[in-house]
C-alpha cells in the first residue's frame, strides 16, 4: 500500500454535538456517538467541500437483564423497542440477530442520521457544521435510519443516494439538491438489499448510469477453472431520469481468485471521468474473523461502455485501515482493519478522497493523480 503525505482524520465522534441531534426531540434515553463516518463528498458552489457524515447514534444502555433495545423513528418521534435478550445474538457490536426467526433478522444497536459538515476547499479544516440541515428518517421505510450517503453532481443537480433501513425493506433511496445543502427526498429507487449505489459523474449516451451492489444469502459457483469467485459484486444500471433503473447485462467488478478482495466487493466513491476512463474507487473485503478486512482498490472503466474494465487494481490496496490514525480514539474502537471509501473530489494535482475509518471517524486522503497513470 502506498503512503500519502496528506492522510488524516478530519471529523470524529467527539466533534458531534448530540444536544443538537434530531433524536433529542423526543428520545429521553441517553445516547452516544458510535461513529461519525462513511461520509459522502462533493464540491459546493462556493468552492468549499461538503462532507455528508453518517452519525450512528447508539443507546448508552442497549441491554438490561432481560432485553436488548433499538431506536425507531415514527411520525410522532423516536421510541425505544425492547426485544428478548435470550433470543438475540449480540456478537457483532453494530447489530443483534434475532435467533428465533426462520430468516436472518437483525436489529440495530444505533440509528443513523446525516450531518452536513462544510470543509475548506482542500477538505482539511471544518468551516461549519450545519445541524439545521441534518437529514433524518422521514418515512416508514427509513424507520431504523438513513445510512452511507454518496453524492454525485450532474449538470448542476446534486444526487445523493442513501441506504434506508426498516423491517419493510433495506433499500436505496434518493435525495436531490440544487445547492448541496437543501435536500428533497425523492423516495426508493432500488429495492431490498441493493446497496452501495453510486451515480457516474456525467451522462453516458444520454442516460444516467450507476454502480450497484445487490446482496443476498445465496450465490452460484463459477466453473472450477474460472478466475472469478461467486459472491456479492459490483453491477451496473442505467436510467432515463435517475428514478427508474434497469440493470445492464454486462458484468461489473467481481471477486477474483488471488485478490485480497475475496469476501465481497462494493462501490466506494462516485465514478469520475478522466482521460483514461471512469475512475472507480471501491472496497474489497478479505475474509477474516466476523467482519473481515476492508481495503480500498481501484479500477478504470471504458468511458462509452462502463461494463468494459480497462484496468483492475485488486492486488495491492490503494488504502488500508491505519491504526495510528485512531490511536487516540482507542477507548471508542469496536472494530479494526476497516477503511470504507465513500467520496472523491478534484483537488487539482490530487484527488481528495473521503473514507470512513474503522466505522468511527472521517478520513481525508490527498492522492496524486499520477498514482492512477
Amino acid at each position: 500500500m502506498a503512503q500519502f503525505e496528506i492522510d488524516r482524520l478530519v471529523f470524529r465522534p467527539g466533534d458531534v454535538d448530540l444536544s443538537r441531534s434530531p433524536l433529542r426531540k423526543t428520545l429521553d434515553a441517553p445516547t452516544f456517538v458510535l461513529g461519525a463516518f462513511n461520509p459522502a463528498l462533493c464540491r459546493l458552489p462556493n468552492g468549499n467541500l461538503l462532507l455528508m457524515v453518517r452519525v450512528a447514534e447508539a443507546l448508552r444502555d442497549p441491554t438490561d437483564a432481560e432485553h436488548v433495545y433499538s431506536i425507531r423513528w415514527t411520525a410522532d418521534g423516536y421510541v425505544r423497542d425492547a426485544f428478548p435478550l435470550a433470543d438475540a445474538n449480540t456478537a457483532d457490536p453494530r447489530v443483534f440477530q434475532l435467533t428465533h426467526h426462520h430468516s436472518k433478522v437483525l436489529g440495530l444497536t444505533s440509528l443513523s442520521w446525516l450531518l452536513p459538515v462544510e470543509l475548506s476547499p482542500d477538505g482539511l479544516e471544518v468551516v461549519e457544521v450545519h445541524y439545521d440541515r441534518a437529514i433524518e428518517p422521514a418515512a416508514s421505510y427509513q424507520m431504523y435510519g438513513v445510512e452511507d450517503p454518496r453524492i454525485t453532481r450532474i449538470d448542476g443537480t446534486y444526487y445523493m443516494t442513501t441506504c434506508s433501513v426498516s423491517p419493510e425493506r433495506h433499500s436505496t433511496t434518493l435525495h436531490t439538491s440544487t445547492d448541496g445543502m437543501d435536500w428533497t427526498l425523492q423516495g426508493i429507487i432500488l429495492d431490498h438489499q441493493n446497496k452501495d449505489m453510486l451515480f457516474f459523474e456525467g451522462m453516458i449516451d444520454g442516460a444516467f448510469h450507476a454502480l450497484t451492489r445487490p446482496q443476498g444469502d445465496c450465490y452460484f459457483a463459477y466453473p472450477p477453472d474460472s478466475e472469478w469467485l461467486g459472491g456479492a459484486s459490483i453491477n451496473l444500471a442505467r436510467s432515463p431520469d435517475a428514478l427508474h433503473w434497469r440493470p445492464l447485462h454486462g458484468t461489473g467488478i467481481r471477486p477474483r481468485k488471488g485478490s485480497k478482495a475475496n469476501m465481497r466487493l462494493g462501490g466506494g466513491a462516485q465514478p469520475v471521468r478522466t482521460d483514461k476512463g471512469w475512475l472507480v474507487l471501491y472496497h474489497g473485503v478479505e475474509t477474516r474473523a466476523l467482519i473481515g478486512i476492508y481495503r480500498t482498490f481501484w479500477a478504470l472503466l471504458d468511458l462509452e461502455d462502463p461494463s468494459r474494465i480497462l484496468r483492475l487494481e485488486d492486488e495491492v490496496a490503494l488504502l488500508e485501515g491505519r491504526a495510528d490514525l485512531t490511536a487516540d480514539l482507542e477507548e471508542h474502537m469496536y472494530i479494526r482493519d476497516v477503511v470504507f471509501t465513500t467520496g472523491i473530489a478534484d483537488g487539482g494535482d490530487v484527488w481528495i478522497v473521503a473514507s470512513g475509518e474503522a466505522d468511527l471517524a472521517c478520513r481525508m486522503t490527498h492522492i496524486p493523480k499520477a498514482v492512477f497513470d
